[in-house]
């Protein structure tokens, strides 16, 4: 294979890369992600909470969910505040 096609495999591998990364990128910011770890999560607390014999778990365990859900999305605030001020390349 001469130099050219070699570059236009390796440009093509690269595209292919950027394409997995922008959907990993999006699944990660995503409302759906979210919402969706926010149901599990509560639903893994309620099982515990049954399971231990706590009062009202379907009501007690809103507040970790809702504690958890909070924590998801502000990281990304903290985050872009360290990559501005703090991450120096």
């Amino acid at each position: 294979m001469d130099k050219i096609g070699k570059l236009e495999l390796e440009i093509g591998k690269i595209l292919e890369r950027n394409k997995k990364v922008e959907a990993d990128k999006a699944w990660e910011t995503s409302r759906t992600r979210k919402i969706l770890l926010f149901f599990l999560t509560y639903f893994v607390i309620v099982v515990f909470f049954i399971y231990m014999g706590l009062p009202n778990p379907f009501i007690n365990s809103l507040v970790p969910a809702i504690a958890f859900l909070l924590s998801t999305m502000t990281i990304p605030i903290f985050r872009n505040f360290w990559l501005k001020h703090i991450y120096k390349r």
